[in-house]
């Protein structure tokens, strides 16, 4: 295919951003060359050096086996890594930048696991043919004086210039190599804003159930990269509607509820995908905590619908059943601990300022707020701000101002007591002292009696607190609270 003025800009683009990484470029082309093997920047890294967004995490492809790898650049090298080893990577250590060298790939598939039989290859072509997209299946030469002539020969550049995924063999193939490829195509609609071709979208459709052949450890890797992309809504869209979120997330689809005639309320998917691009409209840097709360925050909505006798609808306790599936579905797909409790505390809170009115909230229930949300409290300000989703413009701007007016609140309390570390008035030992008992049950009882009234009334002076304290005790005596 002959180059066109836009190939022309893009290949210009991509230039300026591989001298950028001139020096390091040059180094390790002297030394391959030397070696009297052959080179190549490679994947993701010439499809972003051609959008000009290259960053220094670079990949290469070479000849040399892996163990020759090693011996070309250690003595250059600062560190090197063979976790990749067994599929022919080498990692590579220099001036606090890191890279990746593999050797030239001729995989085969069993079309069961998504496991390869590593084979080695003799040439670059056949390495590119294996990739999963062709805008994945440029090259760049690299030599001593750097980066040298570009290698298309699956019309990448085209690809990039018409803002495509396709596959280098038919997507049936390629998919069902790697089934991890076709949510891979959903993360790349998010993060190059890219769209796919019909083919491919045929083929997901056609192959989605095969995503159960991957491990859930690697599912949940792609779904956090698409929701950290520029365009996360577009990613899900597509994993959605082609089958994949049935496979790897159901409740995102599930919340696509019909609405009938004589039942109103809005499509819970959509007010989802809106709720999440407002959220990262108040983002400072990505926010993947955030952004999964986002989109899940309402999932407890279908499980939960009722119809009302005046033809409205309800979802009593959403956000209760909502946490209990969020930490039901990021427990199967292997969260850590602290994400599950993070995501799921923010659905469970996410609806609790519905209940402040005009400000009619006690300083008591302010606390309440701030201490349930702990460290979350930031993230929990931007989801409840970016659920107002209201065509009704009155209305939202008295929601926006009553969350204003809560957040002065909460400032205000701040400055008379430490809200973020809202803990009794008396520690451990001395309502032990106090009470003449031993450590055990009904210290934590005590405890926590203290820490109500601290949440109720504010910090008490030590006398209070003792004076409540020695109350409770004498009206509940010795008996289990």
């Amino acid at each position: 295919m002959s180059e066109t003025p836009q190939d022309v800009e893009l290949l210009a683009r991509a230039l300026v951003e591989l001298n950028r990484q001139g020096e390091l470029l040059g180094e390790l082309g002297a030394l391959f060359a030397a070696a009297g093997r052959e080179l190549y920047l490679v994947g993701g890294s010439v499809r972003d050096a051609v959008l000009g967004r290259l960053t220094t995490d670079l990949d290469f492809t070479t000849d040399a086996r892996p163990e020759q790898v090693q011996r070309i650049v250690r003595p250059w090298a600062d560190a090197l890594w063979d976790t990749g080893i067994d599929f022919g990577t080498v990692g590579v250590g220099k001036a606090g930048q890191r890279v990746e060298i593999t050797t030239f790939r001729a995989d085969s598939y069993d079309q069961v696991s998504r496991h390869p039989q590593v084979h080695y290859g003799d040439n670059l072509e056949d390495d590119l043919v294996r990739r999963d997209f062709t805008v994945n299946a440029m090259a760049v030469r690299i030599t001593a004086d750097g980066p040298g002539e570009f290698i298309d020969p699956l019309d990448g550049l085209a690809a990039v210039r018409m803002r495509v995924l396709d596959t280098p063999a038919k997507p049936s193939v390629s998919f069902g190599d790697d089934p991890l490829r076709m949510l891979r195509a959903a993360r790349f609609v998010s993060q190059l804003q890219f769209g796919v071709a019909d083919r491919v979208r045929q083929a997901i459709e056609e192959m989605a159930p095969q995503l159960a052949r991957i491990t859930v450890e690697r599912i949940a890797v792609e779904l956090d990269k698409m929701l950290l992309g520029a365009d996360p809504v577009a990613g899900i869209d597509l994993m959605v509607q082609t089958g994949m979120g049935e496979v790897v997330l159901p409740e995102i689809g599930g919340m696509q509820m019909a609405i009938d005639e004589h039942h109103q309320h809005k499509d819970v998917y959509q007010h989802s995908l809106t709720v999440l691009r407002q959220a990262m409209a108040l983002e400072d840097d990505p926010d993947l905590v955030l952004r999964w709360a986002a989109l899940l925050h309402d999932i407890g909505k279908p499980a939960t619908r009722e119809h009302e006798p005046d033809g409205g609808v309800s979802f009593h306790h959403h956000e209760v059943v909502g946490a209990k599936m969020v930490r039901k579905r990021m427990r199967a797909l292997k969260y850590s601990k602290q994400m599950v409790d993070d995501v799921s505390q923010l659905v469970y809170l996410h609806l609790r300022f519905h209940g402040y009115g005009d400000g009619k909230w006690t300083d008591a229930a302010v606390r309440r707020y701030v201490a349930d949300a702990g460290p979350l409290l930031p993230k929990l300000h931007k989801l409840v701000r970016a659920d107002c989703t209201t065509r009704n413009k009155r209305r939202a701007a008295r929601l926006q101002a009553n969350y204003d007016d809560l957040e002065t609140r909460i400032a205000e309390l701040a400055a008379k007591e430490d809200l973020a570390r809202v803990r009794p008035d008396l520690d451990g030992d001395e309502i032990m002292q106090l009470l003449d008992i031993p450590p055990g049950p009904q210290v934590g009882q005590a405890w926590r009696f203290l820490k109500e009234l601290r949440l109720d009334r504010g910090p008490l002076s030590r006398e209070e607190a003792t004076a409540e304290l020695l109350s409770w005790w004498n009206e509940k005596g010795s008996r289990s609270v």
